[in-house]
C-alpha cells in the first residue's frame, strides 16, 4: 500500500520533489567545491587506511582502499567529485531520477563504511524512498519525457519482446 502511494500518488511526486532537490543540493554543492577547487581525495583515502575500526569491522574494503583506491587516488578524486555533482544535476533536474539516486546511495554507503558518518545515513534514508518510488520520484522533472523518450525510441520494443520472451 504505501509503495503503491510512492510509486503513483501525484501527492507522494510533489513530496518526493521536494525531497530529491534538497537531496540533489546536498550534492550539487558538494561536487561543486571539489570540481572548482581541485580536490584531493588521497589524504582522506589514507586517512581510511590508517583507521583500526573499519580495517577490523570492513577487511575487504579497507583491501580494496589500500590495494586499488590509494594507488589511483588522482582517479579516484576525479570520480568523487563529478560523480557528486552529477549526481546532484541529475536529482535537482530529475533527469535519470533512479540513476542519479543510485549511485548517491553507493558513494553515501562508501563514506560510511570509510568511518564517516556526517549527513551520509540522512541522505541515505531519504534516497530510499526515492529509489522505492521509481518513476514518481523525477515524474515532476525531466523524466517526465526523458523516461518515455528511451522507451519508445532508444529502446523500441526491447523491453516488450524481453518481457514476452520470459513469460
Amino acid at each position: 500500500m504505501f509503495i503503491d502511494f510512492l510509486r503513483n500518488n501525484k501527492i507522494a511526486a510533489g513530496l518526493l520533489t521536494v525531497l530529491r532537490l534538497y537531496l540533489g543540493w546536498s550534492w550539487l554543492t558538494a561536487g561543486w567545491g571539489k570540481v572548482t577547487g581541485g580536490f584531493d581525495a588521497s589524504g582522506y583515502l589514507n586517512g581510511v587506511v590508517a583507521n583500526e575500526t573499519v580495517a577490523a569491522t570492513y577487511p575487504t574494503y579497507h583491501a580494496f582502499i589500500e590495494n586499488f583506491a590509494l594507488p589511483f587516488a588522482g582517479t579516484f578524486s576525479f570520480m568523487v567529485a563529478w560523480g557528486e555533482l552529477l549526481v546532484g544535476l541529475g536529482l535537482i533536474l530529475g533527469v535519470l531520477t533512479t540513476a542519479a539516486a543510485f549511485f548517491g546511495i553507493v558513494m553515501n554507503f562508501a563514506f560510511m563504511f570509510a568511518g564517516t558518518v556526517s549527513t551520509n545515513p540522512w541522505m541515505v534514508l531519504i534516497t530510499i524512498f526515492i529509489l522505492a518510488a521509481g518513476y514518481n520520484a523525477g515524474k515532476f522533472g525531466g523524466d517526465r519525457w526523458v523516461i518515455p523518450y528511451l522507451r519508445t525510441v532508444i529502446f523500441r520494443g526491447k523491453l516488450d519482446k524481453t518481457a514476452t520472451e520470459i513469460a
